[in-house]
């Protein structure tokens, strides 16, 4: 109970000093000002009017200053029962007695007056401001108030807290197994020193958004039983210069203070850029004083003291070398998208709670998602649940899961957007184009499913494939092929209506990309030889690749390369326009199929080619 308390405080919902709580100062304020008023009301009089008031005894009682008059009426002047005016006359003593009018004289110091004028407000101020800092500082996390700028932001975390073990991680079992390393080191750090072995001080979960690496580094404190710092990469950066260096320093010191313990810096990419990637920049701004405190620390800390200091990022191309160095950020894990057998091993975890069918098999779905991360499986498994339900389903089933893949991958259902019959015509054609060229390819993905309802933003129908394994390396044919599907609807809109249409820019992009890496990279060109003349684009796990890139390269080779590009594509579509003209019964069958149905799946899709097969084995057979 205890745990589930702390659980809810910490996911509470932090107070905002908004606009709210000023609109209630500001009326408060308005009404306190008003009271006052209203209580101190005060008429300001000439002298000549006193006078008068004085002759018809209405001057209840005057108070005499060094340079004025106050006093209290009979009778109220303009609601008003107190009355101020200036000192003009030396006499007044006697006109005063001689009206029956109660008067006294006050000595006020100009000294105290001039302290308590200045002083005052200096005080309300003060006091102001320091209840806004503890205000601040009690709304958000440790170090938020102005007072603790420099103190780390690192949220810690205990066993209880996190209540994540390495059995809520599947799919990354090498990863898995480095990190097993790290939970015996803190639970018995003697066994390692027994013959002089040390950990690694810095431990780099490397690898695409979504595989894992916070969740990797959650398990590692729940295993071992370790308070767990937490921290982001960008949270050490501010405006103030100094106040990273000062974040790193104290996050270290916490962490001494507590060892064993594990700190955890997520996105170290934010933190840790090389120093030299920015060259206009200046050489002592905020980034670089907090980078090089972060080295010092790693360099100051005994790995034997229990504390292991692990991070994550996905872009570890652009983290400065010191970093990587050995002594510091020693070992990289790496921690890959999960392979076949991997999903099912993450879709089986992520299931665990959601009602599944008895015919379901988490084997074909995980052959349907290659690419997938674990993030995309947990979503996968969310978004098949939301569809069973949204159809009344008591489970859910293969074809929910075939939905919410294409909902993930094609984009939202447009039924909306309809299209003239002339436009669902060259759709129709040029979707059948993509698939008829696939089911006459030997070497490519069978076709799932096709379709010609529009999806996400600019799709007007989609044809997907499903790899019957993992792939990890491509051979030249395998890419001609695949280059040739892709100019497959580009060519059946060349065959049927004698002209090309704008959907196929994104078919293109991809074909392009293809070849130029046929080219460039991989050296398939004999022509060109066996020569690398374009790098990998420096992206490691995702991202975009730097705009500024160097050719090694002269005029003439460029003009080879651009030469063979265009030739490798001009191929496909010849390729693809060849396969379609011998077929063209099944193009023009499938595409009247798709326009009167709208969508083909993998059972129409394998008639059709059964129907093709048996026209080419007839002849022979005769």
């Amino acid at each position: 109970m205890p745990n589930q308390d702390r659980e809810t405080k910490r996911r509470r919902p932090r107070p905002r000093l908004g606009i709210l709580y000023l609109l209630i100062a500001i009326v408060g304020g308005s009404l306190l000002l008003q009271r006052w008023t209203t209580y101190e009301a005060v008429a300001s009089i000439p002298y000549s009017e006193f006078e008068r008031l004085l002759e018809a005894r209405k001057v209840k009682e005057v108070i005499v200053t060094d340079d004025a008059l106050r006093g209290e009426l009979t009778e109220p002047i303009d609601g008003k029962m107190r009355f101020v005016t200036n000192q003009v006359d030396p006499d007044l003593a006697q006109s005063l007695q001689a009206h029956g009018v109660e008067y006294s004289q006050e000595q006020q110091s100009l000294l105290v007056r001039g302290i308590v004028s200045w002083s005052l407000p200096l005080l309300l101020l003060l006091g102001f401001w320091f209840f806004l800092s503890r205000r601040m500082a009690g709304m958000g996390d440790p170090g938020a108030g102005l007072m603790s700028v420099g103190k780390s932001r690192a949220k810690v975390y205990m066993e209880t807290d996190t209540r994540v073990t390495f059995a809520d991680v599947a799919g990354v079992d090498e990863a898995k197994q480095e990190l097993q390393e790290v939970v015996a080191f803190l639970k018995d750090p003697e066994s390692y020193s027994r013959l002089g072995a040390r950990m690694p001080r810095g431990i780099l979960l490397v690898g695409a958004p979504g595989t894992g690496k916070t969740l990797l580094a959650r398990a590692v404190a729940g295993e071992s039983g370790v308070p767990f710092f937490s921290i982001s990469g960008s949270e050490f950066v501010e405006m103030f210069v100094g106040v990273g260096a000062a974040r790193v320093r104290d996050l270290f010191d916490q962490a001494r203070q507590q060892a064993p313990c594990i700190i955890f810096i997520d996105e170290l990419d934010a933190l840790g850029r090389a120093r030299n990637a920015q060259p206009f920049s200046g050489g002592m701004d905020e980034k670089e004083q907090t980078l090089n405190q972060l080295l010092v620390e790693l360099d100051g800390f005994d790995s034997s003291t229990g504390i292991v200091l692990l991070s994550a990022t996905n872009r570890p191309e652009i983290l400065d070398p010191a970093l990587l160095r050995a002594g510091r950020f020693d070992r990289q894990v790496l921690v890959d998208r999960p392979d076949r057998i991997g999903r099912t091993a993450i879709l089986k975890v992520h299931a665990k709670n959601v009602a599944l069918g008895a015919e379901l098999d988490l084997e074909e779905v995980a052959a349907l998602t290659p690419g997938f991360t674990g993030a995309d499986l947990a979503n996968l498994v969310n978004e098949a649940a939301i569809v069973a339900t949204r159809r009344g389903a008591e489970s859910v089933a293969l074809k929910d899961f075939t939905a919410a893949i294409e909902r993930i991958v094609a984009g939202l259902e447009k039924k909306n957007r309809i299209l003239n019959p002339r436009e669902r015509q060259v759709v129709a054609y040029h979707e059948m184009g993509h698939a008829l060229v696939a089911l006459m390819s030997e070497q490519c993905d069978p076709v799932h499913k096709v379709s010609i309802i529009p999806r996400g933003v600019g799709a007007l129908g989609y044809t997907i494939q499903r790899p019957t394994e993992d792939r990890f390396l491509m051979t030249s044919g395998e890419l001609q092929e695949k280059m040739a599907v892709l100019l497959g609807g580009r060519a059946a809109e060349q065959l049927v209506f004698d002209h090309l249409s704008t959907g196929a820019a994104d078919d293109l992009a991809k074909v392009t990309d293809i070849a130029r890496s046929m080219v460039t990279r991989y050296a398939m060109v004999p022509e060109l030889g066996h020569v690398s003349y374009e790098s990998e684009p420096s992206v490691f796990l995702g991202g975009n690749a730097s705009p500024f890139q160097t050719r090694d390269y002269s005029d003439d080779t460029a003009r080879e390369i651009d030469n063979a590009v265009r030739a490798i594509v001009q191929s496909a579509f010849d390729r693809a326009l060849a396969i379609l003209s011998e077929e063209r019964d099944a193009l023009e069958k499938g595409a009247r199929q798709l326009l009167e149905k709208e969508t083909l799946g993998e059972g129409e899709l394998r008639t059709l080619y059964e129907e093709i097969e048996q026209k080419h084995s007839t002849p022979a057979s005769e």
